[in-house]
Formats: C-alpha cells, structure tokens, sequence
C-alpha cells in the first residue's frame, strides 16, 4: 500500500534525544476500508478507493448506500481513490478489507496533501508578498498596500492574463513533500508527523508514502 486517508488532529512539539524542540502534527490515520476496485480490464485503470469515518445512513444518498453494500462496509464520510495501487499486488485487496498502517515506517518521508485554510478576500501584499509604495511621503496616506500601476499605456490597452492582483487566498488543493514520521502509534491509528500539514483541525488528509513497499 501507499497511501492513507487521515484526520488533522492538531499540533504539537516533542523533544529530540539532543534536547531540540521539535513542532510536529499530530493525525489520526484510519481505520480505512477498501470501497471499490478498478481495474485496467474494466474501467481503464487501477486504483483503490478508501473510505474514513462512519456516517449515519439517513445522511448518505441512495447511490453510495448501495456502493457501500456492495463492498459489505457502513457509509463513510469521506471517499479518496488512490491510483495505479496494483502494480504492487493484486491479491492483497478485497472489498470492505480494513487497511492497516503497518506499511509505515517510523523516519521514512512522506507527502501531506490536503485542502489549505481559505483566507478570503485578500490584497497583494498578503497574497503574493508585495511590499506596497514604501514609506508615507509626499502625500501618499492612502496607497501604503496597493498593488500600484497595472495597465500597458494605450496599447495593448489591456491588462495581460495571469497579473497578480488581489483576489481570493488560500482553499486549494496543497501537497506537502517530504515530512519526517517522527512516531507511529499503530493501536490507536496515530501519525506524528515533523512540521505542518495544510487545513484546519479535523480536515481530512491524504498521507502517500514516497517508495511503495
């Protein structure tokens, strides 16, 4: 296997044996199971779709309570399909089958992808690191964060595509490589992670190992 679906549970900080202070993210990793299989044959590709966290029925339309049936499992909240899982093995997945971390290895690298915070509305200064018109001189008391001149004069009389402006920051999709597993908690499906993951507390997280096993 090669990757899992987890929860953000917060962060926190551990100490190293040298006596560092370490920030690190805490993730409850599973229990995940196996929803539906594809196969090249039948649907022109391989993967595996996991499932997370049960869901009351009467929250789940009637189309996925029959594509839990048929895996023989309980609604899911959350559903993430992992593509090309079978050039690993074939035989080891079964429908409704639980995923175990196992495969995991404690000081192994990571990649964290997930859904970063959505912070709105926002101007250039924040959302691309402007530095704004400097210091207020010469009666400039209202200019301090503007992006400044973005026209082309009388020709091409337009701005060009892809100009950085103020607009809408953050929720979208962001991966995060190479994440040291400081510690593996496998009883109770905790991930120690070294630094930040993207989201809130409580969004949902796809962990991909960098080499299969």
């Amino acid at each position: 296997m090669n990757g899992l679906i987890g929860i953000h549970l917060g962060m926190s900080s551990i100490f190293s044996q040298d006596g560092r202070n370490i920030p690190c993210t805490i993730i409850k990793i599973g229990p995940c199971y196996i929803v539906q299989i594809k196969t090249i044959k039948k649907d022109g590709y391989s993967s595996i779709q996991l499932g997370i966290e049960d869901k009351k029925k009467k929250h789940t339309t009637n189309s996925l309570k029959g594509h839990f049936k048929k895996a023989g499992i309980t609604p899911k909240k959350k559903l993430i399909e992992i593509r090309n899982i079978f050039l690993i093995d074939k035989k080891s997945f079964k429908l409704g089958s639980k995923i175990n971390p196992d495969f995991l290895i404690e000081g192994e690298l990571v990649d964290v992808q997930g859904i970063s915070k959505g912070k709105g509305f926002q101007g250039v200064v924040k959302r691309h690191k402007f530095s704004g018109v400097g210091e207020r001189t010469h009666g400039q008391h209202n200019r301090l964060r503007s992006p400044g001149s973005v026209g082309a004069g009388s020709d091409p009389s337009r701005i060009f595509k892809g100009k950085k402006m103020a607009g809408r920051m953050g929720g979208g999709n962001v991966t995060i490589q190479n994440l040291k597993i400081l510690k593996i908690d496998i009883s109770q499906n905790i991930l120690i992670l070294k630094g930040s993951v993207p989201g809130n507390k409580n969004s949902y997280l796809m962990i991909k190992k960098k080499k299969w096993n």
